[in-house]
């Protein structure tokens, strides 16, 4: 469940100008409230925006830690930010390009990004999301895949039963990975649990997943080699053949990947970093550190200039006013068209 409120910022920004429609979202069972800036998701300049409980801003990549504050030595835990629910299409991500590196939809060739549905399943088949204080670094090339880092955290695919909330944090059990090959890069899968589900205590490692869960490790390879052919791509490649690592192979990955988080979080500001924005409020040896007071000021700062520089509204609703912002922004829907494929080819489409 959600908590919904309109939000006026410290400072005098009113936060119902239709320009700038800001809300303020409490998911129940997560220390990290968010905020959405510029319209609902569906929309091209929304963004998701993190907090802490008293109202700092923050950033999900830097802030949030990668190993759960309520850890156990026997069963390692760590934090998962969903970026996706599970059954939904829209390509969510986190901006590691923006500074607060907000959740917003991915858009190419000016268009809204949905991955399609290919027979038998429906969007994303698991909750989906990123291992934050993770970098896959494009610098280093994996001595067993072959293939340098792709930019951004770690991706997760967590099997449990319930369907997440699109910027829900959840601690969960690292059980085993697959390493997806995508344009040259190394784009490791994390398999993962919530703590919290009913299974996972019968969930240790990759082999526990394939026997209370059979079939789904085989269908995750399946839907990552498959899910771009509709959009006129080939069939995409995997390192070691498709098949899983288990859970200790995943740990080691984990910890690299952060070991290179923080190489680029400690990076000198003064030099070009890849783009990438490092603000926090929580790494204090990083030059890239702000204060709860400095990052507020910032934040306000980013929402005064936000309008009209993110991404270009969609058309305004027939019945829409302008005493009603809400009302004025129309999400745009998935595509509901089912796709059926015979190898690398589509089989039902012109």
């Amino acid at each position: 469940m959600l908590r919904l409120a309109t939000r006026v910022l410290p400072g005098g920004i009113n936060m119902r100008q239709p320009s700038t429609l800001l809300t303020f979202v409490r998911h129940q069972h997560t220390r990290y409230p968010t905020s959405q800036l510029n319209g609902p998701p569906g929309t091209p300049a929304h963004r998701q925006y993190f907090n802490r409980l008293d109202s700092t801003p923050i950033s999900p990549w830097h802030d949030i830690p990668l190993v759960d504050s309520a850890n156990s030595p026997s069963a390692p835990l760590y934090n998962m930010v969903c970026e996706i629910p599970r059954w939904t299409n829209a390509k969510l991500e986190i901006d590691t390009s923006t500074p607060f590196n907000p959740i917003k939809q991915d858009v190419k060739n000016g268009r809204l990004r949905f991955v399609p549905n290919i027979f038998p399943y429906k969007g994303y088949i698991w909750n989906y999301g990123a291992l934050p204080q993770t970098f896959e670094d494009p610098e280093h090339c994996d001595p067993d895949t072959g293939c340098v880092g792709d930019s951004d955290p770690l991706d997760v695919v967590e099997v449990g039963q319930e369907v997440c909330e699109q910027g829900s944090v959840h601690r969960v059990k690292v059980l085993g990975l697959v390493a997806l090959i995508d344009g040259g890069e190394t784009d490791w899968k994390i398999f993962a649990i919530r703590a919290d589900d009913p299974m996972a205590h019968r969930l240790n490692d990759i082999g526990d997943l394939e026997s209370n869960m059979p079939g789904l490790v085989d269908a995750t390879v399946d839907w990552f080699t498959k899910y771009k052919v509709p959009d006129g791509k080939p069939l995409n490649a995997w390192a070691f053949g498709g098949k899983p690592k288990d859970a200790a192979y995943a740990h080691r990955v984990i910890a690299s990947t952060h070991e290179a988080w923080k190489r680029l979080v400690h990076s000198d500001p003064t030099i070009s970093a890849g783009g990438y924005a490092l603000t926090n409020a929580s790494v204090e040896s990083s030059k890239h550190y702000l204060t709860p007071s400095d990052a507020s000021d910032a934040f306000k700062k980013l929402i005064d200039r936000s309008p009209g520089q993110m991404c270009p509204d969609p058309p305004p609703h027939p019945s829409a006013s302008a005493s009603s912002p809400v009302a004025a922004v129309v999400p745009q829907s998935a595509p509901s068209k089912w796709f059926y494929m015979r190898g690398d080819k589509v089989t039902n489409s012109d």
